[in-house]
């Protein structure tokens, strides 16, 4: 149950005081019990909301509500669509479905769609992206490629470079990349990438290019994720939401321009600079097929290369997963 009703309670509640359910109900025209309800949805959504007797209920800690005018403030960009939602299944699949019902411009790129929590957020090869309540930064931004599918290849390194150099602008150190699709900070994952074709006509496609960014999980949704990982908060930059949401967006349109008319090639040394897997030795997983040898960064397609027994080799795909062998 989310409506209208939980979004006014969530806002009353978002500068971290305590609001009793006496006065929730009179705002919102309901009994207490009610309030309680839509208190238990949001909880739910993975929000820490604690109730004291005689003061009422508060978010363990105050958080800073998206909000579409504040994050243009920091896009700096007008013809740029952008809508916020409070809870959908998927930013991408929002996307999609627009692309569908042609209720955005599959001429216009840059329509992105940013949202609080995602009931049914996924990453690479289907894995499910945990997404709390205004924990993290959940968006996706649509694009159309003129020039059709090969005009996409390196688009995922692309848009990390996007997020990565956005984050150092911002003042974010010790950042890394992982081929294809993944943002580290000090060998933690930070944020991840999910990029999906939705249409392909004869000379053009559109592209869906979604992204998650941690950035103040909550100890109910850590204890659950099963690799080392890293949020905002941990690299002690403090940062409206809004202000992230915009300044990655508009590096993010930004290197989609330049990768329009250039390709990945000229991205090479700037993935370099980052590639926090690049000189180690690795593994590739593809399905059952498991191949060896030493992370020597990516080719102009943005396919990554193995230099094994004194030879240089690039792999491609969506089902290829990286790892770092360990001594």
């Amino acid at each position: 149950m989310f409506n209208q009703t939980t979004h006014n309670i969530l806002v009353a509640l978002a500068d971290g005081q305590f609001c009793s359910g006496e006065q929730l109900g009179e705002q919102n025209n309901i009994s207490r019990a009610a309030i309680s309800k839509h208190i238990q949805a949001l909880q739910k959504l993975g929000l820490d909301i604690y109730s004291v007797t005689g003061k009422g209920y508060k978010l363990s800690q105050p958080i800073v509500l998206l909000n579409q005018h504040k994050i243009h403030e920091f896009l700096q960009r007008d013809n740029v669509n952008i809508e916020v939602k409070t809870v959908v299944e998927s930013t991408n699949d929002v996307i999609k479905q627009a692309l569908v019902s042609n209720t955005i411009s599959a001429t216009n790129s840059g329509t992105t769609i940013f949202s609080e929590a995602q009931t049914a957020g996924r990453g690479r090869r289907g894995k499910q992206w945990v997404s709390p309540l205004g924990a993290s930064l959940y968006f996706s931004t649509h694009w159309r490629f003129e020039q059709g599918i090969s005009a996409t290849m390196g688009l995922s390194l692309v848009v990390g470079i996007a997020i990565v150099e956005a984050l150092t602008q911002l003042g974010v150190d010790n950042l890394g990349l992982k081929w294809p699709n993944d943002i580290y900070y000090q060998g933690r994952k930070l944020g991840g990438i999910l990029v999906e074709l939705e249409g392909q006509g004869s000379d053009s496609c559109d592209i869906i290019i979604g992204a998650g960014i941690n950035v103040l999980l909550p100890p109910s949704v850590t204890k659950n994720i099963d690799q080392p990982f890293a949020d905002i908060n941990d690299t002690g930059l403090l940062v409206d939401r809004n202000q992230l949401a915009g300044t990655i967006l508009r590096h993010l349109i930004t290197l989609l321009q330049e990768f329009e008319q250039t390709g990945f090639a000229n991205f090479v040394d700037r993935w370099h600079k980052h590639d926090c897997f690049l000189g180690h030795p690795v593994q590739l997983h593809m399905g059952q097929r498991i191949i060896e040898g030493v992370a020597s960064g990516v080719d102009a397609q943005g396919g990554i290369v193995l230099a094994q027994d004194n030879q240089t080799h690039s792999y491609f795909g969506g089902e290829i997963s990286l790892r770092k062998l360990t001594s």
